[in-house]
């Protein structure tokens, strides 16, 4: 079963991004960069829903700018009062998967900030998604501070032991600065459920 957007194409874009309010302060002034670049490229942002650290930011760039801003928050971190209180819309959920699935499916396209182990895993999921056919949408990771490199590179090594194919490299774009992350995702190539069989023949 394939993940379909709920909303018209190109108007909703899923952030990964972290809650640490301890990272170096280039992660969350890149995260209020990206927030203010999608609100003035009219589109929507979903994002975890939190209020603190990259996430906080994130949001607040986007509100800063008029955007929209749609959180989809667990209800345990709601109880916790780690939710930001200022979005456009918040949705309360009963787990972190139920949080994952609906942040994909209501986008277009995935963006990745850097962030700890919750933020790769969900980076790699919607990687894997794709692999699969099942999501067809740009991926993009923001390289702040180059903090996505030995990820890049375990990745080339999976190309290069034969895990992916030589191909799998163009499902997801690299950009250094927020403000190219449009850009990228209107020039990412196109992605079909026929891509599913690379690697497997």
């Amino acid at each position: 079963m394939s993940i379909a957007p709920e909303q018209p194409p190109g108007r909703a874009v899923c952030v990964y991004c972290a809650s640490s309010h301890t990272a170096h302060p280039e992660y969350r002034e890149a995260a209020f960069r990206l927030g203010a670049a999608l609100a003035e490229g009219a589109i929507t942002l979903i994002y975890g829903g939190g209020g603190k650290g990259s996430m906080g930011a994130l949001a607040d760039g986007a509100l800063s700018k008029g955007g929209r801003v749609i959180g989809i928050l667990p209800r345990f971190m709601a109880d916790l009062e780690w939710g930001h209180p200022g979005l456009s819309e918040l949705k309360l959920v009963e787990d972190m998967r139920t949080r994952k699935h609906l942040m994909l499916t209501s986008a277009q396209a995935a963006v990745a900030l850097p962030g700890g182990c919750g933020t790769l895993e969900e980076l790699l999921e919607a990687i894997t998604l794709k692999r699969l056919g099942l999501f067809l949408g740009p991926i993009v990771l923001v390289n702040t501070r180059g903090y996505f490199q030995p990820l890049l590179q375990m990745l080339a090594r999976a190309v290069e032991e034969h895990f992916m194919d030589a191909r799998h490299p163009l499902m997801w774009q690299v950009v250094a600065q927020p403000e190219e992350v449009l850009g990228a995702l209107d020039c990412a190539p196109a992605w079909t459920v026929e891509h599913r069989s690379l690697g497997t023949r």
